[in-house]
Formats: structure tokens, C-alpha cells, sequence
């Protein structure tokens, strides 16, 4: 099992969700998030004031799949998400050991 923690603009969230679901993708965490890389944040003006954004806003996807999924997942996501400015986000890949459904104590790929 693995798992996939995508980070990416709100404005593209709705596009990665139709892709992944396309795919089979049945269960996934969102949480809207903020933080910044290269892109640094920008300047804005609020009833005439100046100040600095520095964290701006982004969505965290979260899913775990059986490891022969996560290719296809990756790229579904690299497209979708894709603007070619900075900003765009990440996808970090874990290896997960083990999976457990609450509800019935299912171990494994089969909880997933």
C-alpha cells in the first residue's frame, strides 16, 4: 500500500477530484491548507493598506491505494493539477505497512 499526499492550488481541486474518481478512487482525505515553497507569498492591498501574504492558501489531498494504482493516480494528479506556474504544489509518496477499517477489524489492502 501507499500513500499520496498531494498538494495543490484550491482553483485546481475539483479537477483532480473528477480525475481520481475516474480512476476508481473511493476514499480520500481534504483538508484546505496554507504554506508557500518558491512562490513566497505576494503583496496585497486591503481598504488602502499594503500587506504581506506569505502563506497562502492550497488543498492537501490524501489517499492510500494499492501500490499497482499509484502510478496511474500520480499522473491523473500531474495533469490536472498542472499550470506550469509556480505554485503549482507537490505529491509526496509514502509506503504504508498496514491498513485497519475500524468497524469490522479488516487488516490490510482489503481495508483500504
Amino acid at each position: 500500500m501507499t500513500k499520496i499526499e498531494a498538494i495543490i492550488r484550491p482553483n485546481k481541486f475539483e479537477a483532480v477530484k473528477e480525475a481520481l474518481v475516474k480512476l476508481g478512487v473511493e476514499g480520500m482525505t481534504v483538508s484546505e491548507v496554507r504554506g508557500h515553497g518558491r512562490q513566497k507569498g505576494h503583496t496585497e492591498v486591503f481598504r488602502g493598506r499594503e500587506y504581506d501574504v506569505d502563506l497562502l492558501p492550497k488543498v492537501k489531498i490524501e489517499l492510500v491505494l494499492k501500490d499497482e494504482s499509484v502510478e496511474t493516480a500520480i499522473e491523473s494528479i500531474l495533469s490536472s493539477a498542472y499550470s506550469g506556474k509556480i505554485g503549482d504544489g507537490k505529491i509526496f509518496v509514502y509506503k504504508v505497512d498496514n491498513a485497519i477499517r475500524i468497524r469490522n477489524k479488516e487488516r490490510g489492502d482489503i481495508a483500504i
